[in-house]
């Protein structure tokens, strides 16, 4: 079987099993978040932390609930990293220094899983458990509760009420985080990974040499880390590590982990609206934009450039032979169009093209089909858009799901859609003008300005993964892109959570001959459309100067 074959048939399967999970998946998170009753279980961690999972909550309060509990994950995280050195099972490992442990508390709670560090040789047992793993656990059902609520604004109508956060939060990790990880964690045992608390083992001679391995929660953490789009490796190689994803199908079943909840979600979205045909019509636009950018990165690795390509089958530099060229591209698309940063290849030796291919996804928003949560409040933020542009050509007030897009609902979905750019932009901009931070720079050129350019579109777009070539173990870079996770993280939910408010607030609007249809293949190909052509304008002249300006050299 040749290889393009071989990576064909991975993505047929791919597709089959995920549509075999939507319908279920969809629907049993549609219940999760619309039941007035609470398991036992849920009751304890309400009484612990003394919320009352009944209250309603307008947007305000709602954003409270958010911005306090994040806060507080950070400190905790940060906390227990500066702490490292007094606790039990930390493998002897030090304190993790002040800039990096404000980076990682950022990347972690901001659901980014950015890493300037080396897993296996800075974090030990109780930072990797009960830091970093809680973090992806509870991140992820962040995300999910803002989405929601945006739903809940979209389905109510005369009432500013959006839910309780407390309660979706308890929800989204106990409902559906914590069950699916643990039947994906013993998939990942069964075929290998490992999961242990052992210590550091001295496992043979290595370039003249001794080369040492630890142990680890590697599975479980694993498991939590594509399901929830987090993106962190408990080693450094990530998801190329044997020992976290060890052999072709655990490499699918985790792209599979990656895009279940996102993809998924859309039909708890057109439940929860009452019309499945719009989430269908949703997911219509992820899977048209994500099977795009697969065939493309599939296309850009498999061309022959050379004798070296041809003899390989492909462009293998960077690539896990026992994953192959197919595989490593669909990782890499799926990672790069959620906010997950997993990485089973490294991205800075794909091709030049196959490298903007990376950048681009995640300069889209990560909205198709994005991350656990944000990837569905975004791309709704851009139907919104759509609507209002389609408006403007026929005249119309633009009418979605029969709330009425007015200036203010305009202005709060314009703010969500520019803050991220100007993020990145002027952060790569101040990193390329000041002298220092371009030392951290393996490669000068193109290929340099894209490794700056791709850490800031990684932090700000809550992605985490890396071009691999550049050193952000840093003062500067770690302040500046722990600053891009939490500003790039939580100021899109503000807006997000003020259009939720505004639109429940309204009352629906009654469809007419002229509304126009959002759940028709017209309005996806419009959608698809405004999303390419918004990001094109934004970043197209960065793109230019980077991944454009090598590939096309």
């Amino acid at each position: 079987m040749g290889p393009v074959l071989a990576g064909v048939l991975q993505l047929l399967a791919l597709i089959a099993a995920l549509a075999l999970a939507y319908k279920p998946l969809g629907t049993y998170m549609a219940k999760v978040y619309t039941s007035d009753k609470h398991w036992r279980v849920e009751k304890w961690i309400y009484k612990g932390i003394g919320a009352n999972p009944d209250t309603e909550m307008r947007w305000p309060a709602y954003l409270r609930g958010v911005l306090a509990f994040s806060a507080v994950g950070v400190l905790f995280l940060y906390l227990l990293q500066r702490l490292q050195g007094h606790l039990p099972g930390s493998l002897g490992f030090a304190a993790i220094d002040p800039d990096q442990a404000f980076n990682t508390a950022a990347s972690f709670v901001s659901n980014t899983n950015w890493q300037s560090y080396y897993g296996e040789q800075a974090m030990g047992h109780v930072v990797q458990t009960a830091g970093l793993a809680v973090q992806n656990f509870v991140s992820a059902a962040v995300g999910i509760a803002v989405a929601v609520a945006l739903v809940r604004g979209f389905a109510r109508s005369r009432t500013g009420e959006l839910g309780n956060f407390w309660s979706d939060l308890v929800r989204g990790v106990v409902r559906v985080l914590v069950p699916i990880a643990v039947v994906a964690a013993l998939v990942l045992v069964a075929c290998g990974a490992i999961q242990n608390f052992s210590g550091i083992h001295e496992v043979g001679q290595f370039m003249g040499g001794t080369q040492e391995w630890n142990g680890g929660a590697v599975a479980s953490q694993e498991a939590i880390k594509e399901l929830g789009t987090n993106g962190g490796g408990y080693f450094n190689a990530n998801s190329a590590h044997p020992f976290e994803n060890p052999t072709p199908f655990t490499n699918l079943f985790e792209i599979f982990l990656i895009l279940l909840i996102p993809f998924s979600i859309t039909r708890t979205f057109g439940i929860m609206v009452g019309s499945v045909k719009q989430g269908y019509a949703i997911l219509a636009t992820m899977v048209t934009i994500w099977l795009g950018f697969t065939a493309l990165m599939m296309w850009t690795e498999f061309a022959h450039h050379g004798p070296a390509f041809q003899a390989a089958g492909g462009a293998y530099e960077g690539k896990e032979v026992r994953f192959g060229v197919g595989a490593s591209s669909i990782f890499a698309v799926s990672t790069t169009l959620t906010s997950t940063g997993a990485v089973d290849s490294f991205h800075s030796s794909f091709t030049g093209l196959g490298g903007g291919i990376t950048l681009l996804g995640m300069m889209l928003g990560e909205i198709a089909p994005g991350g656990v949560g944000s990837g569905l409040y975004g791309i709704l933020v851009m139907a919104v858009i759509a609507v209002f542009i389609a408006g403007l050509m026929v005249g119309r007030t633009p009418e979605y799901l029969g709330k009425k897009i007015g200036s203010r609902e305009i202005k709060l979905a314009a703010c969500y859609i520019l803050i991220t750019p100007a993020l990145v932009l002027v952060f790569t901009a101040f990193a390329m003008a000041l002298p220092t931070p371009a030392n951290s720079m393996t490669n000068s050129g193109a290929h340099g300005f894209s490794e700056i350019l791709y850490a800031y579109t990684s932090g700000a777009n809550n992605n985490g993964s890396a071009f691999a070539g550049l050193n952000a173990d840093t003062q500067w870079f770690n302040t500046t892109i722990g600053l891009a996770m939490l500003l790039g993280r939580f100021l899109p939910m503000v807006f997000v959570l003020a259009l939720a408010g505004s639109l429940a607030e309204q009352k629906p609007v009654p469809e007419t001959a002229g509304t126009l249809r959002t759940d028709k293949p017209l309005y996806t190909g419009l959608l698809v459309g405004t999303i390419i052509i918004i990001t094109g304008l934004t970043y197209f002249p960065a793109l230019a100067l980077g991944p454009l300006a090598e590939g096309l050299a």
